[in-house]
C-alpha cells in the first residue's frame, strides 16, 4: 500500500493529549525524532526539512482537524484506524473506543519482544496498561488517571491542598502535607503498578513490562529490576503498522 523504497524515510506522528512526537524511520531503525506541542504543517515540515518521505502515518488521541488533514494530504499519509491491518490480533470488545497510541505501544511492544507475554505501562496524562500474550493477542487492559491528574485532583476537589509537581523521589511516609501528598500520589501509582506487575507473573512467570509515555523513565527508576522504559514504543509500533502494510 505505501511502497518499500527503503532509501527514502518514513514519517510517524504520534499525537497526544498535551504534546506531539514526531519521527523518521528508516528501515526498522529511528532515524530522528522530536517533541512538539503543536502538531502543525509548519511544525512538520521544519522538522522534515528537504528529505523524501515515502510514507506517513499519524495516531491521535484527538479528533481529526483541519491541521492535521493538511498534514495528511501534504505527506500523503494515513490515519492508524480500524481499517489498517496490524500485526497483532486484537480481542478488545469495543475496538472501536480502544486508543489508537494503545494498539501501536502494543505493537511496538510485540516487535521487541515477539513471542513473549507483555505488560504495557503507558504512564501520560493517563496511566493505561495493556496485556499481551506471547500468541501477539491483545487481551485487554485497564485505565487509570496519571501523576498529573491525580496531583490536579487533590488541588482542584478540595479547599486547601496546595497544587505538588511531581518529585524525583518518593517518602514512604510524609512529615508535611507537602510530601504527604506526593507519598500518597507518587508512592500509589508506583504501588498500583507494582502490584499489577506482581499478579501478572503469578500467571506468566516470565512476562515482560514496559513503561513508555512522559513517565516512563520515573516508573523505571523507582521499580528498578521490575520494568524497561522505551520512550519510543508507540513511534517504533507506528512504523511497523506502515511495515505491515506496505
Amino acid at each position: 500500500m505505501f511502497g518499500k523504497n527503503l532509501h527514502f524515510l518514513k514519517l510517524v506522528i504520534d499525537i497526544g493529549n498535551t504534546r506531539s512526537k514526531i519521527a523518521l524511520f528508516k528501515g526498522k531503525n529511528l532515524f530522528a525524532r522530536s517533541d512538539i506541542n503543536m502538531c502543525s504543517l509548519n511544525n512538520v515540515h521544519k522538522f522534515v526539512a528537504e528529505k523524501e518521505i515515502s510514507a506517513t502515518i499519524i495516531s491521535s488521541v484527538k479528533k481529526i482537524n483541519p491541521e492535521i488533514l493538511s498534514i495528511l494530504d501534504y505527506y500523503r499519509g494515513v490515519v492508524l484506524s480500524k481499517d489498517l491491518s496490524i500485526p497483532i490480533n486484537n480481542h478488545y470488545k469495543t475496538p472501536d473506543t480502544l486508543g489508537q497510541d494503545r494498539l501501536a505501544a502494543l505493537v511496538g511492544a510485540y516487535s521487541l519482544y515477539p513471542n513473549k507475554d507483555i505488560i504495557v505501562f503507558d504512564a501520560g496524562t493517563c496511566l493505561t496498561i495493556d496485556f499481551l500474550s506471547k500468541k501477539g493477542e491483545y487481551i485487554g487492559g485497564r485505565i487509570s488517571p496519571g501523576i498529573e491528574i491525580r496531583y490536579k485532583s487533590l488541588n482542584t476537589f478540595t479547599d486547601k491542598l496546595p497544587l505538588i509537581q511531581k518529585e524525583k523521589t518518593t517518602p514512604v511516609i510524609g512529615n508535611d502535607t507537602n510530601s504527604s501528598i506526593v507519598s500518597g500520589v507518587q508512592g500509589g501509582i508506583l504501588a498500583e503498578v507494582k502490584a499489577i506487575i506482581s499478579e501478572y507473573r503469578l500467571q506468566k512467570p516470565d512476562a515482560i513490562a514496559i513503561a513508555t509515555g512522559g513517565d516512563c523513565f520515573f516508573f523505571e527508576k523507582e521499580l528498578k529490576n521490575s520494568i524497561f522504559a522505551n520512550s519510543n514504543l508507540v513511534m517504533i509500533g507506528l512504523n511497523e503498522i506502515l511495515d505491515f502494510n506496505a
